[in-house]
C-alpha cells in the first residue's frame, strides 16, 4: 500500500528493529517472534513502513519489481484478522517459478498454496486514483492466467496479525504463472471455478466471485491504493488477484495441481528434503 512514511525517531526504531528482524528470518530460513510485539496488531501504517524499508533492502541489493500481489481478500480471513480491508505485497523477479517445476522445500518456513487468477497488465494504471474504475481496469489488462501463490510466513507458526502480515510482504514467498492465456473478453472472472490437489486429491476449492465478489475488483482496489500513495500499476506488471479457496500446506514431497475453468492448470512439486533432486 506505501503508506506515508512515518518520521517519528520511537516509530522509526520500530520500523528498522521489524525490518531488521524479519530480513534476519528470511536469511537464515528460521521463523521469528511476531513483529506486532514492536509495532503494534494493528498499525497498518507501520507495517507498510517496514514492508517498504524491506523493499528498498531487496532493491538496493540488485531484486527488480515484476508485479504485485492483493491477499485478505476473503471476508472470512478479513474477520479473523480483524480488518475491513485487503493488503498488498511486491512481486520481484526472483520469486516466480516455472509452471511444473519443483521448489526447494529447505529455502522456506512454513509454505501454503493459494490457487488465484493473474492477471497481466499491458497498460498504466497510473491516473488520479478517483479516476480509476472497474472499466479503466478491464482496459489494462491484458490476459489473465491461472497462478499459484506459495506463502510463508517468516512469523513463527503463523502466529500473525494484519501488521504482522503486511510488514512481511503480505507473507508472499513465490509465485507459479500457468501457460495458458486468456483475454477478458474470452471469459468471466466471476464464474471461474478452481480445484486444487494436493497429492492426488482434492483439497481446496472455490470461486472467482469468493475474491471480493470478483478478481477485478481486488485489481481494482489494488490500482486506486497504490495510485493514491504514488506507486502506480504499470504495464507489463502481472497481478496475483487473491486465493479463490482455502490454502492448503505444502511439507516436503507435496505435489500441487490447480485447475481453473477456462484457464486451465497449473502445479508444483516441494522437493523432499530441502533440495531440487528429489
Amino acid at each position: 500500500m506505501n503508506l506515508p512514511p512515518v518520521r517519528t525517531q520511537v516509530h522509526d526504531r520500530a520500523v528498522l528493529l521489524a525490518a531488521e528482524r524479519l530480513s534476519a528470518a528470511a536469511d537464515k530460513v528460521t521463523a521469528t517472534q511476531p513483529v506486532r510485539h514492536v509495532l503494534g496488531s494493528t498499525d497498518v501504517r507501520l507495517a507498510y513502513a517496514v514492508q517498504d524499508t524491506l523493499t528498498a533492502q531487496r532493491l538496493a541489493a540488485g531484486a527488480r519489481i515484476v508485479g504485485r500481489k492483493v491477499g485478505l481478500t476473503s471476508v472470512a480471513v478479513q474477520q479473523q484478522l480483524g480488518v475491513s480491508q485487503p493488503d498488498s505485497g511486491v512481486l520481484f523477479d526472483d520469486m516466480s517459478i516455472p509452471d511444473g517445476a519443483t521448489i526447494n522445500s529447505g529455502s522456506l518456513i512454513a509454505p501454503k498454496v493459494e490457487a488465484e487468477l493473474a492477471f497481466m497488465l499491458k497498460a498504466d494504471l497510473d491516473n488520479q486514483p478517483s479516476d480509476i474504475d472497474y472499466h479503466a481496469v478491464t482496459a489494462a489488462v491484458d490476459y489473465a492466467v491461472a497462478a499459484l501463490e506459495i506463502v510463508d510466513s517468516r512469523i513463527i507458526n503463523w502466529d500473525i496479525t494484519i501488521a504482522d502480515t503486511i510488514a512481511d510482504n503480505a507473507s508472499c514467498a513465490l509465485y507459479v504463472l500457468g501457460e495458458h492465456r486468456v483475454p477478458l473478453t474470452e471469459f468471466n472472472p466471476i464464474n471461474v471455478t478452481m480445484t486444487l490437489n494436493k497429492n492426488g486429491q482434492r483439497a481446496s476449492s472455490g470461486r472467482g466471485d469468493a475474491c471480493l465478489g470478483d478478481p477485478l475488483n481486488a485489481v481494482l482496489w489494488l490500482a486506486r491504493t497504490v495510485a493514491h500513495y504514488g506507486m502506480p500499476l504499470r504495464a507489463g506488471e502481472v497481478i496475483l488477484s487473491g486465493a479463490l479457496g482455502p490454502m492448503v500446506s505444502a511439507e516436503p514431497g507435496t505435489q500441487i495441481l490447480a485447475e481453473l475453468s477456462t484457464l486451465g492448470s497449473v502445479s508444483v512439486r516441494f522437493s523432499n528434503r530441502g533440495n531440487n533432486n528429489e
